[in-house]
């Protein structure tokens, strides 16, 4: 199975933690989420974002960063 790496920060003031880690899970669900800082302060304050196996992906909302992001997960 493949693994994919998945971080969100839960600074960015475009994304609620709780309900962002329960869509990526469900999405995503033999996936680790990582939830912390990732130092991308500039983008971050502006658009939501999730760091997806090496990609910064923005969204206009939460549920379209995750949406695009979601199309970077690596497949079995």
């Amino acid at each position: 199975m493949a693994t994919n790496d998945i971080r969100v920060c839960d600074q960015c003031r475009h994304m609620k933690m709780k309900t962002t880690v329960a869509k990526i899970e469900k999405l995503a669900p033999n996936s680790e989420i990582k939830v912390g800082c990732k130092s991308y302060c500039g983008p971050c304050k502006r658009t939501p974002f999730v760091f997806i196996n090496g990609r910064y992906i923005k969204g206009a909302t939460e549920d379209e960063a995750i949406a695009k992001a979601l199309v970077h997960l690596k497949k079995k």
